[in-house]
């Protein structure tokens, strides 16, 4: 498990840093309340339901995977999306505008400019997400944890309820194929992890940052791949993406941070004890290479987009990703915490646990907004 993050020992130093605290989060709050005449007016062919769990998805060119990641979460319990298409022109937005389950809205914003799109999701869940809980993902995440076929969502949120939590992390597991990028055969409504069924167990590590109180964890394959030689710069891989929201609260840096900071504590990472699961995450799917060079001519990734023209470059020579220690996906039963009939979380199994333990250190970050996006 992981410990809190220490902080200073001066008391005047931790007051200080509960105070800059408090101003980040109202003015990311007034962020996201003055980026909505970004968004303009929603569509949809139904109203938003006053019960059940509601996902919450920014996207931009996902109509290869938006009919299996609607069908997984509509399978998995979600009520109603609430997605803002940024800008697409490969048909997403008449999908999504032509589903009985899904509010739109459409803006060609500055997705950087939005901080990456933090702006009009937490404009979002502070509109439509008080006292629900929110999902909020990512067009190639997909939220897996044991024994999901018994326990939907909703059930997974009464259970949280009933211990007392808030909230739900996951670790990013990033998924790929066996043999070069590119090379596979996708068809739009397929399971992504059909084809992207290898991943690294590990090695990954964690830090607990203060003033947030954040953690960051980092690992797996694509720092193997494409950080090795400057592995701070490697994505990071916690996520808490499933949130009994309230007006109070704010995301900070992608779901991998909150306001206020003791909401940073419901996941202490990689083979702890907190009830949490995984996020399938299928970047990989053979179109990558054709969007690498895309979203390099863009620079809407990244805070300094040229530090990362490498790294696309790499993406774009469709490496082949699978190593001799790589790990087959067989399905969510190793992916989290299960729900044996009804009674409360067990210990998560976390898959990568099993090789590696975490390595938790803590240390000041001034700015943890700076940390790297992927």
């Amino acid at each position: 498990m992981t410990d809190s993050a220490a902080g200073p020992a001066s008391r005047w130093a931790r007051l200080w840093g509960a105070y800059r605290m408090r101003l980040k989060r109202r003015r990311l709050l007034w962020r996201g309340l003055r980026s909505r005449h970004q968004l303009g007016a929603s569509s949809g062919q139904g109203a938003i339901p006053p019960d059940g769990v509601l996902a919450f998805v920014v996207l931009r060119n996902e109509a290869a995977r938006l009919p299996y990641f609607l069908q997984h979460y509509r399978d998995l319990g979600v009520a109603h999306f609430l997605i803002v298409d940024n800008g697409s022109d490969d048909g997403s937005a008449d999908l999504l505008a032509a589903q009985p389950d899904v509010t739109l809205w459409q803006t060609s914003a500055s997705y950087r400019g939005s901080r990456f799109g933090l702006d009009w999701l937490n404009w979002l869940l502070w509109r439509h997400g008080h006292g629900r809980w929110c999902l909020t993902v990512d067009a190639d995440e997909l939220l897996v944890y044991d024994q999901m076929e018994k326990g939907k969502l909703p059930a997974l949120a009464g259970q949280l309820e009933r211990v007392g939590r808030v909230g739900f992390g996951t670790l990013m597991l990033d998924m790929f194929p066996k043999g070069p990028l590119g090379a596979q055969a996708y068809v739009p409504g397929d399971d992504p992890s059909r084809i992207l069924n290898w991943f690294d167990a590990g090695p990954y590590r964690a830090v607990r940052q203060w003033p947030l109180n954040n953690l960051w964890v980092q690992g797996g394959a694509r720092e193997r791949m494409f950080f090795a030689d400057k592995p701070s710069q490697s994505p990071t891989l916690n996520k808490i993406p499933l949130v009994r929201w309230n007006r109070r609260y704010v995301y900070v840096n992608s779901t991998h941070s909150l306001l206020p900071p003791a909401l940073n504590d419901l996941y202490d990472g990689p083979g702890a004890e907190t009830p949490s699961g995984v996020l399938l995450h299928s970047k990989f799917l053979p179109e990558i290479v054709a969007k690498s060079l895309q979203e390099k001519a863009r620079g809407q990734h990244f805070h300094t987009p040229e530090q990362f023209d490498g790294y696309y470059d790499q993406i774009a020579d469709a490496p082949d990703l699978w190593r001799a220690g790589a790990q087959r996906y067989t399905g969510p039963a190793i992916a989290g915490v299960g729900m044996p009939d009804g009674h409360i979380f067990h210990p998560a199994q976390v898959i990568c646990a099993a090789i590696v333990g975490p390595v938790i250190d803590k240390k000041e970050v001034v700015d943890p907004e700076r940390a790297i996006i992927l």
